[in-house]
């Protein structure tokens, strides 16, 4: 470390971007300082991935032990299935406990000091930070920002945060609605349109695209509509603008067609659940400082290096990581970042590969995917001149998916018609989660259907569905 800066080192934001970013930078031997102004964690830890994994886990097991015709297809009878609403959120909180304060013991065993307060760019190589005891300017080599995100909450749409919420309200799951409004059916609508109706809850979904799922593969949310939408109690509505929502008891919802604007029916349900995507949170990080303007919806422009840039240049010794870049939104594509920025920090030329980073939704069962859905990659084949081609290949003719009584779901593999390689997969199923990653690695290394479809799994496992698919693919 030079004698002239105070740390290596500044990271304000303690997010899993953050956290991760620190952990590398301390094992490639940087003196490093991390800033948080909230939670430890930030809103995986404390208000996303891990208290809504949790009530997921919860309302999953409740939802299961109901399917009694599942059971008795195992030759087991299950009596009464009662829960708690407060046990249930105690299982999130006490979660969400644990894992912040790993994290943040993580910090100390390492030595990387942490300071509270409100962190932001004071200029070129300098940040300050703000809190009860007054201002301090630091001096550091690198300045990494990972101020992550928030809900987006859409004009007309009042937010009381107890009849109308976000997920950062709804994760603490204070209450069970008999009959909920759920704005928008992407990750966040589609997980807690799960919970809501394991523990009973009547659910209307309103999507303003024409089609439920928008960001997955078309014939992914075609059968998750089958299997996630129709058996359970949820009404839909696609095209539809939540033009206004007033909260109260009731809470009253206008809803207007989504081309014309026009006002079409009006709901009364009791609370009303605002999905509808998140944005960065990028005010008063002192950009301007350095001459920095974000793009004209907040986010922080960054190469791949994850050094933050403006009119395409870098910015010396200042990068930005995770939601607040507009990138991917989520956990692991930002501790992906951190990483990345750090090695780059070190003078070790790395970038992300986007491309091979999976996603997930944690309904029961699980959707996931990698890479490109079949649309883009025709999109992408179009331009560059080459043919796409996919397979598919289905649970229900997977032994061990047959052994579970889980056999709704899906693999689909798409790939060059001419190289063979592998250009994205998409699997609902049992499991989707956990197979996803087995994919990624293979887009990662850019590998051929006709390399993969030799790979040895063991049987019987879910994996087989990709070993199946691997092997139907022609080229």
């Amino acid at each position: 470390m030079s004698e002239q800066f105070d740390y290596d080192l500044v990271i304000i934001g303690a997010g899993v971007g953050g956290h991760g970013a620190a952990l590398h930078a301390v094992k490639l031997g940087l003196r490093t300082a991390i800033i948080e102004a909230k939670d430890m964690g930030g809103t995986c830890v404390n208000r996303g991935c891990i208290p809504s994994k949790a009530l997921l886990a919860a309302s999953g097991k409740v939802r299961e032990l109901k399917d009694s015709h599942h059971f008795e297809t195992l030759g087991i009878s299950i009596g009464s299935v009662d829960f708690e609403r407060e046990d249930i959120a105690k299982h999130a909180h006490n979660l969400v406990d644990k894992i912040r304060g790993d994290l943040t013991n993580s910090l100390t065993r390492l030595k990387v000091e942490t300071i509270r307060g409100w962190g932001k760019v004071a200029g070129s190589q300098k940040v300050s930070v703000i809190n009860d005891n007054g201002e301090k300017i630091l001096t550091t080599k690198d300045i990494l920002l990972c101020p992550g995100s928030i809900p987006f909450v859409p004009p007309g749409i009042e937010i009381d945060h107890k009849t109308v919420f976000t997920s950062d309200d709804a994760v603490r799951l204070d209450i069970l609605p008999d009959w909920i409004a759920i704005i928008g059916s992407g990750y966040i609508g589609l997980e807690f349109s799960d919970i809501y109706t394991a523990l009973g809850c009547e659910v209307t979904i309103i999507e303003f695209l024409d089609h439920l799922m928008p960001g997955f593969d078309p014939e992914i949310s075609k059968l998750a509509e089958r299997i996630l939408i129709k058996p359970r109690d949820i009404e839909t509505y696609t095209s539809t603008l939540a033009k206004t929502v007033k909260p109260g008891s009731p809470v009253v919802i206008e809803l207007a067609d989504a081309k014309t604007k026009e006002i079409i029916e009006t709901l009364e349900v009791d609370a009303c659940l605002v999905a509808t995507g998140r944005i960065p949170a990028t005010k008063n990080l002192g950009l301007e400082t350095v001459g920095v303007q974000t793009d004209k919806r907040g986010f922080i422009e960054v190469n791949d290096n994850m050094s933050v840039i403006q009119d395409e240049q870098p910015i010396p010794h200042l990068w930005a990581v995770g939601d607040a870049t507009g990138k991917m939104m989520l956990a692991h594509a930002a501790s992906g970042q951190g990483v990345i920025a750090v090695e780059n920090i070190c003078g070790n030329k790395m970038s992300i590969d986007y491309r091979s980073i999976p996603a997930a939704a944690f309904t029961h069962p699980e959707i996931s995917y990698v890479g490109l859905s079949e649309p883009q990659a025709r999109e992408l084949g179009e331009k560059e001149g080459w043919k796409v081609s996919s397979v598919k290949t289905y649970f229900k003719g997977n032994s061990k998916a047959l052994a579970e009584g889980e056999t709704e779901g899906m693999a689909k593999v798409v790939y060059r018609g001419d190289t063979g390689e592998v250009l994205g997969v998409h699997i609902i199923g049992i499991h989707a989660s956990d197979l996803i990653q087995e994919a990624a690695n293979a887009i990662a290394k850019r590998e051929i259907v006709q390399n993969l479809a030799f790979n040895i799994h063991t049987h019987p496992t879910l994996s087989e569905v990709l070993d199946e698919a691997y092997k139907r693919a022609q080229v």
